[in-house]
């Protein structure tokens, strides 16, 4: 099976960012190519059409993207699925990938008639399981250096494609589950929880955000971001002018500033500084690109609400004023349109090489 394109999976309403930026690398690496979305459908599909498909294919690296969660390898859809024994097809195709994979995920599109899909599709799993052993694929391969991606858009259409282990999701539909945690202020809680999953993963966030560090979060209020440091051992600047979470306050390790985020300054150089104000995202970028150019935070999280037009060309914008504000100093950039995101992304910012 010629696997040349590329499927992203994003947001319902953000096709049209994220086909742009599959075009942007596409473009950068001398390939051409179109890309195929349909509104509100929760994915993009990028085709080739000149170029080494291939070779951009194998040095994409999904992670680094900002709109697209996943980006799967694949060929055309499968269509017209035999509703009795969809699994055979699909392990065929399954075969001509690859024989062995390091998990097999069967997805659907983030959207309503996903979801309704997905518990359609569940007793499917177990019989694409034996029909993909019956063709000698093996699917739980803790050396492979790829995932098996079975992503329906229909009940008899789907993609059958591949996704870098060290270059892609660890999550199915690349979405990581995470709970409402108990005693949170707010719902926030669980943006700057995903951002540290995704950005430093759990091992590197351990032992770079630990007990007897010293953040500050800029626009604080109620203490969604707050509470995620604390429970970390930080101790924290809680820089808003509207209330803090009493419990929060009553952990000792919070003291509650009431001043403009954008005029704060720390008395002394803190490791983290967070922030997810709500002002313009130039503006907000602007701040935190100084924080760490200034040498008052080692590293940054901090989310930039984007406009309803041009989002993409936002994204841009942002990385531009990073670059003019580190002024040719090392640093490391990731921007991530996360799930628990919604017009906006969240961007990690930190000095020196990796």
């Amino acid at each position: 099976m010629d696997a040349a394109n590329l499927l992203a999976y994003c947001r319902a309403g953000f096709e049209k960012e994220c086909a742009q930026e599959l075009t942007a690398h596409a473009e950068a690496a001398g390939l051409a190519g179109f890309v195929k979305a349909r509104p509100e459908s929760a994915f993009a599909v990028f085709h080739p059409q000149q170029g080494d498909a291939a070779g951009f294919a194998r040095r994409l690296d999904a992670t680094s993207l900002v709109f697209p969660r996943q980006v799967v390898r694949c060929g055309d859809a499968l269509a017209d699925l035999p509703v009795g024994d969809r699994a055979a097809p699909i392990a065929a195709a399954a075969a001509a990938l690859g024989s062995r994979f390091r998990d097999l995920f069967v997805e659907t599109p983030d959207t309503n008639d996903g979801k309704a899909l997905a518990a359609l599709l569940r007793p499917l799993e177990p019989h694409l399981r034996r029909a993909l052993s019956a063709a000698s694929v093996a699917v739980d391969d803790p050396a492979a250096r790829e995932r098996l991606h079975v992503f329906f858009v229909g009940g008899t259409a789907c993609h059958v494609g591949t996704s870098r282990v060290d270059a892609g999701s660890a999550w199915p539909m690349g979405i990581p589950r995470l709970r409402m945690p108990h005693g949170a202020p707010s719902r926030s809680t669980l943006k700057l929880a995903e951002a540290l999953l995704v950005f430093l993963g759990d091992d590197a966030a351990g032992t770079r955000m630990r007990a007897g560090m010293t953040a500050v979060d800029l626009g604080a209020s109620p203490g969604g971001w707050t509470w995620q440091l604390v429970r970390r051992g930080l101790m924290v600047a809680a820089v808003d002018n509207g209330p803090m979470d009493e419990a929060l306050l009553d952990t000792g390790q919070v003291k509650h500033r009431r001043e403009d985020g954008f005029r704060y300054r720390p008395p002394e150089p803190v490791d983290w500084m967070v922030c997810d104000m709500v002002e313009s995202p130039s503006r907000v970028c602007a701040l935190a690109a100084r924080w760490v150019a200034e040498g008052w935070c080692r590293e940054t999280v901090f989310n930039l609400k984007l406009p309803m037009k041009k989002r993409w060309e936002e994204v841009q914008r942002a990385r531009g004023i990073v670059e003019e504000a580190m002024a040719g100093r090392p640093y490391r950039l990731r921007m991530k349109h996360l799930y628990h995101d919604r017009e906006e992304v969240t961007a990690w910012l930190a000095a020196g090489r990796r």
